[in-house]
């Protein structure tokens, strides 16, 4: 008797230590120990879009959006064009004379901090609603970004994301309006937001699925591909959109892999000491992701 009394509770000691460890919390930790390794401040979204599963860090921290509000800013105008309000067929004058939301001060963007310069070599000249989402998007073009803003409307942009969920992108300005930045008053998002503005693109629940197609189709000829594409399979497609300041480095997307699997990243960070290791963790990051997805 006083054998089974000491082997039982050695049984339940060995049994709980041989219990299998839960995969995503592992991968969690994982990609938590990752992002100590550098100094800086980080956040992940993770969804898979067929079984839901996600691994959230950070998720609803509010971030400087960078670049990344261009997405939201091409959705809005695709939004229009379904309203009849736009047509991506309209001509836009180019133009390097912008308004400061401080004080209506007129602001010009110095191509020397812009990551595309040929359009300012067209400054006077028409290009169509359709070229200039499309630089904004695969090159960043800062220039193209604040002639859709002015058309589509900032104000604008915010309230339609609101209508999906979106409660922390803000949408308030174009880029480089250096009053603005000056007061406080930049655009701002978090990575549960853009997952769950990339969630709604990759289900085709904005607007009509062939808009869909056409932004991810955008989306995918991508220019900026250092972080979520990096050390993926060539055959991996991946429609996203990057951003980037001083100290900062973001990624945002849908990762198509080709057995019609489909999953939403979001990688943020802000304070990066050394921009290029902090880069190089959020690249790792998305292996860390696509090795979980693969093996789930």
């Amino acid at each position: 008797m006083k054998n089974v009394i000491w082997i039982v509770p050695f049984l339940v000691f060995i049994l709980s230590c041989t219990k299998q460890k839960n995969p995503k919390e592992e991968v969690k930790q994982q990609l938590i120990d990752l992002f100590m390794q550098e100094s800086g401040e980080y956040a992940l979204a993770y969804l898979d879009l067929d079984t839901y599963d996600s691994i959230l860090i950070n998720a609803t921290e509010s971030y400087h959006a960078a670049s990344t509000m261009k997405t939201p800013v091409m959705i809005e105008a695709y939004f229009q064009v379904e309203e009849g309000l736009l047509d991506l067929s309209d001509s836009i004058l180019i133009k390097n004379q912008f308004f400061s939301i401080v004080d209506s001060s007129v602001y010009v963007l110095s191509v020397e901090d812009d990551s595309e310069i040929e359009l300012y070599q067209q400054v006077g000249t028409l290009k169509t609603m359709n070229d200039l989402i499309y630089d904004m998007i695969i090159v960043s073009s800062n220039l193209a970004t604040n002639l859709v803003i002015e058309k589509v409307g900032a104000n604008k942009t915010t309230n339609r994301m609101r209508k999906f969920g979106a409660s922390t992108i803000e949408v308030l300005r174009g880029v480089e309006d250096g009053k603005a930045y000056a007061a406080g008053l930049s655009n701002t998002t978090s990575a549960y937001d853009l997952m769950k503005i990339y969630q709604a693109l990759g289900e085709s629940k904005l607007i009509s699925s062939a808009a869909c197609k056409a932004m991810l189709n955008i989306l995918e000829d991508q220019r900026f591909n250092e972080m979520i594409p990096k050390y993926l399979p060539s055959e991996v497609r991946v429609a996203h959109k990057t951003g980037s300041i001083t100290a900062l480095h973001h990624d945002s997307g849908l990762v198509m892999l080709p057995n019609g699997e489909k999953y939403v990243l979001i990688l943020l960070s802000s304070d990066l000491l050394d921009f290029d290791k902090g880069t190089e963790q959020l690249a790792l990051a998305s292996k860390i992701i696509f090795d979980y997805h693969q093996n789930k």
